[in-house]
């Protein structure tokens, strides 16, 4: 019996709450609800105002707000992590979990056949109770998942993990280039691990989830990550469900104009677009290190960038000079922009990014140049994916916090960009084939009709 002929399930969506996090299981809602399967999305108010346009089947899709509730120290009206800074991530982590009676509440009322999370345990202690099954769904690689998660389940929880511990590959772990070398800034790109989330550290968070779980669900595929979807298989000895990349339906609507304009009047494949995510905010020097690394390539270029720390608008922060020199050439925008739209126009050739999983497969998929200069630790191994294992990156050299200088950066970027680079010609040319291969014909269809296949088998 295929899929078309077995019973529409019923499925729950309870991902943390952060637009990084809510808008990859709405992608994967409408994936679902496009083969007919019923979902119900639970999620604060500010969450569903967000998601409004990207409910394209609302006779499948039926959203439900859960409130938020106030806790110390966590600002007043906050419900997302977009209205917090990040050190304000332990009061909303325990208004989170002081969520769960609503959640039992809806749950209890819904009744779905499976519930999909990602940060909230304490869903497999309800699934008996109400009778559902669950699926820990991660919205980050299975990489990230194997390094990073894995190994700190290991340790005791009255200790942080040394540098050394942090780095060094768990026993079995398949990869001898996807890991976080030893380098202090690396090694602390994971202690997040054993930094607190509300109540609990954020190991005994994940892994209780993916111990106790009925299913892990992981944002990925088996051609890029299928020894490292096997590791956590084996580690948590039950079964790993591959959804493919999840990515949002091609916006239909066209680049704003005056981007559009913009970016016609250099040749193609010639302007060089960089763009870190919301969340990275730098620091007032290295955010000067990074532009003054874009003008010493000589090349025209677009940074959609938010403004660094302690600074009151972009314009403030830059290098004295900077936009005299720099002129029409560049364009320095603190604000949302269209970026698939963007990587997508005739003179773009080389995307910057910092290898968040959503811009990792858009750069994947993108016919960019691709060069990455990450910052945390999940960050730093969908780089190491990108340069070490599917060589079709350059990654930028960090020295002490991370930081990088102008010149690597500018090192970086020429190394892809001259005409006459044979590593830019190799890494394009690798770039091509993964192209291809995850862009053909019936690809991602085919891992989502197989992750539905899974979840009726688990039912």
């Amino acid at each position: 019996m295929n899929n078309s002929e077995k019973p529409k399930l019923h499925i729950a969506m309870f991902p943390w709450i952060g637009m990084g996090h809510i808008i990859p299981f709405a992608t994967l809602s409408n994936d679902l609800a496009n083969r007919g399967h019923r979902i119900s999305f639970l999620l604060p108010n500010k969450g569903l105002l967000k998601l409004q346009n990207q409910n394209i089947y609302s006779h499948l899709i039926k959203f439900y707000t859960v409130a938020v509730p106030h806790v110390p120290g966590l600002p007043l009206g906050a419900e997302t992590t977009a209205d917090i800074d990040y050190s304000a991530k332990d009061p909303l982590a325990i208004a989170f979990d002081a969520m769960s009676d609503q959640v039992e509440d809806l749950l209890s009322l819904l009744k779905p056949d499976i519930v999909l999370f990602d940060f909230a345990h304490w869903i497999t202690n309800l699934a008996a109770k109400i009778g559902f099954k669950t699926v820990c769904y991660n919205i980050v690689s299975a990489s990230s998942m194997a390094i990073g998660v894995v190994p700190a389940r290991h340790f005791p929880k009255d200790r942080q993990m040394t540098d050394d511990e942090l780095a060094e590959p768990p026993q079995g772990y398949p990869s001898k280039t996807v890991v976080i070398r030893r380098r202090r800034h690396e090694a602390q790109a994971l202690s997040f691990l054993c930094s607190t989330y509300g109540d609990i550290t954020f190991d005994v968070r994940i892994t209780s989830a993916l111990r106790d779980c009925d299913a892990i669900g992981t944002r990925t595929v088996r051609e890029l990550e299928g020894p490292m979807c096997d590791y956590l298989a084996s580690q948590y000895k039950k079964p790993v469900f591959l959804s493919g990349p999840v990515l949002p339906q091609a916006p239909k609507t066209v680049l704003e104009e005056k981007w559009d304009k913009w970016l016609s009047k250099f040749k193609p494949k010639s302007v060089l677009y960089c763009a870190f995510g919301s969340q990275n905010t730098m620091r007032k020097e290295q955010f000067q290190e990074l532009v003054l690394g874009f003008e010493m390539t000589g090349m025209p270029f677009f940074l959609a960038l938010s403004k660094p720390h302690g600074a009151n608008s972009i314009e403030e922060a830059l290098p004295e000079g900077f936009l005299d020199r720099v002129g029409d050439m560049g364009v320095v925008h603190d604000g949302w922009v269209q970026q698939t739209q963007i990587l997508k126009h005739p003179s773009v050739g080389c995307f910057v990014s910092h290898c968040g999983i959503g811009s990792m497969w858009e750069s994947v998929l993108s016919e960019c140049q691709i060069v990455v200069v990450p910052w945390l630790g999940d960050q730093i191994l969908n780089a190491r994916l990108l340069a070490e294992e599917m060589k079709v990156a350059v990654e930028v050299e960090s020295g002490e916090n991370a930081w990088f200088s102008k010149e690597d950066l500018c090192i970086a970027i020429k190394s892809l960009m001259e005409q006459d680079s044979q590593l830019g010609k190799t890494i394009q040319q690798n770039h091509l084939r993964w192209k291809e291969t995850l862009s053909k014909p019936g690809f991602y269809d085919h891992y989502i009709d197989n992750f539905i296949e899974n979840l009726h088998q688990l039912i």
